[in-house]
């Protein structure tokens, strides 16, 4: 249970997080393939990366109280308060803009972090509409743990969308709170996340029934007023995993028209050494490509990779 946990923040204790967020805020970081993260660069160098050297000059940073993500081809290393991970996304299409959305933010005083994965149908336009929608929502809903009030503009959105013969798919939203190491999620019609359970060296599918779902005070859990979706909660244990995809992964197919399907990425998944998440996603990568063989990938492709960093 969590004591005296806000749901969201008032302004006065977003305006001193504020003054205060050189001081408070961790930072995110996002790296190109083969940059160290603030973690891998202590490890090899035994300092902090207080100062990027030269050949890592273009790390991205961000600040509390920002939205990073969108629908353009990335592969990049994250650092979230309390996590870390890989984010990779790649369009099937040659134009960088694809039909898979991601974003991440943190909240004005760092402690809760927000990931999402949307699959929309189409590309360029239709699916920029999308991303600058949910960047809208998650920003507006920046300081909010509860996402009830969130998925319920986000349904409403959605129901305006189909009204004018927009097209969408689905979406999974998750809210990180570092102190308690709680997590709180809702899926719009996605794929389940998998989840790795480092105490038992097991993995299984991250979904509202979950009998690891637990309540907290504060934020009102099961079924959203005036949507579908359901909101539950779930404490992640230090090295625990999450992999979140879009079914550009689950619905690829090999040479003989044969598809991988769920069961197929969690074989995928169980055979894949529990490391580190960059090279974790390499090693998914090659699995997803010796699977497919010269079959032509016909949707795009995205996943997460977050790991649970602190006990």
């Amino acid at each position: 249970m969590i004591r005296n946990t806000p749901r969201s923040f008032t302004g006065i204790q977003i305006f001193v997080a504020d003054l205060l967020k050189p001081f408070l805020c961790p930072r995110i970081e996002l790296a190109p393939k083969g940059y160290p993260t603030e973690n891998t660069w202590k490890a090899t160098t035994n300092r902090p990366l207080t100062t990027a050297p030269p050949e890592f000059s273009d790390i991205v940073r961000l600040a509390c109280l920002e939205v990073w993500g969108g629908n353009r081809r990335v592969n990049h290393a994250v650092e979230l308060p309390g996590l870390g991970g890989w984010i990779y996304s790649d369009p099937v299409e040659r134009a960088d803009l694809g039909g898979d959305v991601h974003y991440i933010s943190v909240c004005s005083n760092g402690i809760i972090s927000r990931f999402a994965l949307a699959d929309v149908s189409g590309h360029g336009r239709s699916s920029s509409v999308a991303a600058q929608l949910l960047r809208k929502l998650i920003r507006k809903h920046i300081n909010t743990w509860d996402q009830s009030e969130l998925m319920r503009e986000l349904n409403e959105s959605l129901r305006s969308g189909k009204k004018k013969g927009e097209q969408y798919a689905t979406a999974a939203l998750f809210a990180y709170c570092r102190p308690t190491r709680e997590l709180v999620f809702t899926n719009a019609g996605h794929p389940p996340a998998l989840w790795y359970h480092a105490k038992t060296n097991t993995w299984d599918w991250l979904e509202p029934a979950t009998p690891f779902a637990r309540s907290i005070e504060g934020v009102p859990l099961g079924l959203i007023p005036g949507t579908t979706y359901v909101q539950v909660a779930v404490r992640l244990d230090l090295d625990d995993i999450l992999i979140l995809y879009t079914d550009g992964i689950t619905e690829a197919t090999d040479t003989r028209g044969h598809m991988l399907e769920a069961d197929g990425l969690m074989d995928i998944i169980r055979n894949l050494p529990v490391d580190l998440p960059a090279p974790m996603a390499d090693r998914l990568l090659a699995a997803m490509q010796a699977f497919r063989g010269n079959a032509p990938r016909e949707d795009d492709q995205s996943f997460f990779i977050l790991r649970q960093l602190e006990s």
